[in-house]
């Protein structure tokens, strides 16, 4: 029987730097849809592709970005990067790779006076790259998808 991944398995790299995150999601949307003739399904069309990234990370965690953040001058001045969700238990790995990550600031700060939680910030990005996304080491996108662009 082999251990099974959960969120605790996982190493998120953001702007090169290890951090924790409280959460973290990327969502590929994929626009390909069915192709019709008379009304009739007859095969597909492939459709414009994103993916949009989340992640909501504790003040000690951003206080790490924060740095990187110093070095390009401001928030808006950090450079598309490459990001990494990875896990590996002994047994298996699970390795999600997403290619220029424009990084920006969702949630500033919310409270809650009756809360015992941590504070922390949200961020968001999306993927600038047509490198795209890659899950354990498999492009998303063809290479019929990305001739002419890398």
């Amino acid at each position: 029987m082999s251990a099974k991944f959960s969120g605790r398995n996982f190493d998120v790299t953001i702007l090169g730097v290890m951090v924790h995150v409280k959460s973290a999601s990327a969502t590929i949307n994929d626009e390909t849809a069915v192709a019709k003739s008379r009304g009739v399904t007859d095969g597909y069309t492939d459709g414009s592709v994103t993916c949009d990234v989340e992640y909501e990370v504790d003040l000690s965690n951003f206080k790490k970005l924060q740095q990187k953040a110093r070095e390009a001058g401001s928030w808006r001045g950090v450079e598309p990067f490459d990001c990494m969700f990875y896990a590996n238990n002994g047994q298996d790995e699970d390795k999600i790779e997403l290619y220029g990550v424009k990084l920006l600031i969702a949630d500033l700060i919310a409270l809650d006076p009756d809360s015992a939680d941590k504070t922390t910030r949200k961020l968001k990005g999306f993927v600038t790259s047509p490198n795209f996304v890659k899950i354990n080491g498999i492009p998303y996108l063809s290479a019929d998808d990305t001739r002419g662009l890398v």
